[in-house]
């Protein structure tokens, strides 16, 4: 039969023609008959395409509302009904076809292998599949696919089913595991695996851990086993921050001993001493070289080079007081502040700390606010800061939004402050104790046991009380947000970006282990493929507590 009949014929039936898909189970339905992994169900009712959110390009496989009408007609290729009773049979070549194919979704062009073996090749075409990848992932990019072990076809379908399965959260979908090894509390963890969806088997989940009983620790979560102990250090370990590009992990002490650790055997590579212990450690891994910028007691700010610790430039900003600080996105900008305090906090321009000179003083501006509380950037914008700080009487909490840039001349860089929004908190909301921004416009607080989101301009978009006891952790990518509890649980929430604004949905739970021998979570991090939680126990001791979605490779 022709090629151009085949397509009117398949397209005139609207594809309700029901094929089975064998081995690809519930991550695609919408009227097509799954075997293989739609056991998870149970056996109930066969999942449709708007009960797993796979509406044409919608949230499974794109962004926008299913298009309907002519529109449909045009990207599905649906023919005249002339054509169907074949009043008209154009030929169709390959590169016709593949237009054709070009307007379809990830389910109909497994739909369309199934007509014959022509489109069968047809559909298994590697730009297609390219850009659904591009089109749902925007992010991803060929370096993030192992050559030669999948094609862009396998790669969407897994990562699909892998996405399918962390925001389902069934007890089929994960594996639990609670790894115990520190003899003291876990002060803070850090993934050094990359985020790299690589389904080649070669996959790992890698989290490195600090505690006080002096040690640092690297955690294989897909195993389930340590994989290396440092020698118990003089003094309690506080902090971390990893490179994963780099495969090492840089620890503090509470003296303010700095160390770097080669993160495949926890070697150590080199050492720097603050004069005072540290109140915070920042990665920055920019073009000019990966750096350290560490934050002493003192209030003065370190830059060092990574992984040999040789100083750069050091800078007094709040003599005498505890800074934090707090790096944006694109590491080309640094937030130094101090609590309640009515010193203002400054911004420093990442690259003029990098000058070796005690004559030359780095590029910063101080933000026209006091009394600040806590802060966070916004992931897709590349300067923009929300702070969270008292009004001009001190009496009501503010959240400023401030656009950065720099006027570069011959001899000195200028930066440039805006502010484009500002709204005052609730007065029945208690002062939340952790903040993230999300996307450009949205900011989600902490406030006890309560999560909340508003948009920058103070439209409250919802509010979450699912936890028993207070969130004390809050993890937010790009996919999902997770907060960890007292209550010994931690909560899954789910991005839909369909909206104007990002709509987050409570999805499920997962539970740590007996309130006998446990206090709740106090950490939780996340990647591609696990969720990790620290779990404080009554005896002043900790252990993880790991989930780790998988995807066969077959």
């Amino acid at each position: 039969m022709p090629a151009g009949r085949k397509l009117a014929g398949w397209a005139g039936r609207g594809l309700r023609k029901e094929v089975q898909l064998e081995g690809w189970g519930s991550a695609y339905g919408g009227g097509t008959r799954l075997r293989g992994r739609d056991s998870a169900y149970g056996g109930g009712a066969r999942p449709t395409g708007a009960g797993l959110g796979l509406r044409g390009r919608g949230s499974a496989y794109g962004g926008g509302a299913r298009p309907t009408g002519a529109e449909a007609q045009r990207r599905r290729g649906k023919a005249p009904a002339s054509w169907a009773a074949g009043a008209m049979e154009p030929q169709l070549g390959l590169h016709e076809l593949l237009h054709v194919f070009s307007f379809l979704e990830a389910r109909d062009l497994l739909c369309a292998a199934q007509v014959d073996k022509v489109w069968n090749e047809a559909s298994r075409t590697k730009e297609l599949w390219r850009q659904l990848c591009l089109r749902r992932w925007s992010s991803c990019k060929a370096s993030q696919m192992t050559l030669g072990t999948q094609t862009w076809k396998q790669y969407y379908l897994r990562r699909s089913e892998l996405e399918f399965r962390m925001a389902s959260g069934r007890p089929e979908d994960f594996t639990c595991r609670a790894l115990a090894g520190h003899k003291g509390e876990i002060d803070d963890l850090a993934y050094i695996s990359t985020s790299e969806y690589r389904f080649d088997g070669q996959d790992k989940s890698v989290v490195c851990t600090v505690s006080s009983d002096g040690t640092v620790r690297a955690w294989d979560l897909h195993e389930g086993v340590e994989l290396w102990s440092s020698p118990v250090q003089s003094a309690a370990l506080v902090n971390l921050v990893t490179y994963p590009r780099l495969q090492l992990v840089v620890t503090v002490d509470e003296r303010g001993l700095i160390k770097v650790w080669e993160a495949e055997n926890g070697c150590e590579q080199a050492a720097f001493l603050l004069p005072m212990y540290s109140s915070t450690l920042e990665a920055c891994d920019i073009p000019e070289g990966p750096l350290l910028l560490a934050a002493c007691a003192e209030g003065a700010l370190y830059t060092l080079t990574v992984p040999w610790l040789q100083l750069l430039s050091r800078v007094n900003v709040f003599p005498g007081n505890p800074t934090s600080l707090l790096c944006s996105p694109d590491r080309q900008w640094v937030l130094a502040s101090t609590q309640n305090s009515d010193l203002s906090p400054e911004v420093f321009y990442t690259q003029s700390l990098l000058c070796r000179s005690e004559d030359e003083t780095p590029a910063s501006t101080t933000l026209p606010i006091w009394l600040t509380s806590r802060a966070c950037w916004a992931p897709d914008e590349a300067a923009r800061l929300m702070v969270m700080h008292r009004n001009d009487n001190g009496m009501q909490l503010v959240i400023t939004t401030y656009e950065l840039g720099t006027r570069k001349s011959r001899d000195r860089v200028e930066i440039l402050v805006r502010q484009i929004a500002s709204f005052l908190l609730p007065d029945t909301m208690m002062p939340p104790h952790l903040m993230k921004g999300h996307g450009s416009q949205v900011i989600l607080l902490v406030s006890g046991s309560e999560l909340v989101l508003f948009t920058i301009h103070g439209l409250q978009l919802v509010a979450f009380q699912d936890h028993q006891r207070p969130i004390t952790s809050m993890w937010v990518d790009q996919t999902r947000v997770i907060t960890s509890s007292f209550d010994l649980s931690l909560r899954v929430y789910m991005w839909n970006k369909e909206n104007k604004f990002p709509v987050l949905k409570s999805c499920y739970h997962l539970l740590g282990g007996s309130h006998r021998w446990a206090s709740g979570f106090t950490h939780v991090k996340s990647n591609s493929m696990s969720i990790v939680g620290v779990e404080a126990r009554n005896i002043g001791t900790s252990i993880l507590r790991s989930y780790y979605f998988q995807v066969q490779c077959g």
